[in-house]
């Protein structure tokens, strides 16, 4: 049972990360609201750099950002149901897996809006339900 509640809290991020990632390269749901700001960020450089501009940034942090859940989810999804022992064996697996939800979800809290926000409190539980079985 456990595996099985690691395994849903997985295919809920790794889900999220490729909604994201379909969302940042194709449709308008990532675009700014307001018509003129995509072109005013392609034509501006950031101070750290003039190597790219404010909008190649966005599309690249919003594609790493999409990497990471879908990473979190195939690399914690995969364990789960191949190698379940050695996920629910290993506390540094297990913490490292919690800390980055819990992240995630501070970061959706503070930062982004209700869909992503639950969908991350959804699979930090079933995460935590999924370790708490593992002790039983």
């Amino acid at each position: 049972m456990a595996s099985v509640l690691i395994v849903a809290s997985a295919a809920i991020v790794f889900t999220l990360g490729a909604l994201h990632m379909v969302f940042t390269f194709s449709g308008r749901k990532l675009l700014p609201r307001d018509a003129e700001l995509p072109a005013q960020m392609a034509k501006s450089a950031l101070v750290l750099t003039r190597e790219t501009t404010v909008w190649k940034a966005w599309i690249g942090f919003n594609a790493s950002h999409s990497l990471g859940a879908m990473g979190f989810g195939a690399v914690y999804g995969h364990l789960a149901l191949t190698q379940p022992t050695v996920l629910l064996r290993s506390p540094f697996l297990l913490a490292v897996g919690g800390a980055l939800l819990l992240a995630y979800t501070w970061l959706g809290r503070r930062y982004w809006f209700s869909v992503p926000l639950r969908g991350l409190v959804l699979a930090s539980g079933l995460y935590a339900a999924g370790i708490a079985a593992s002790w039983i």
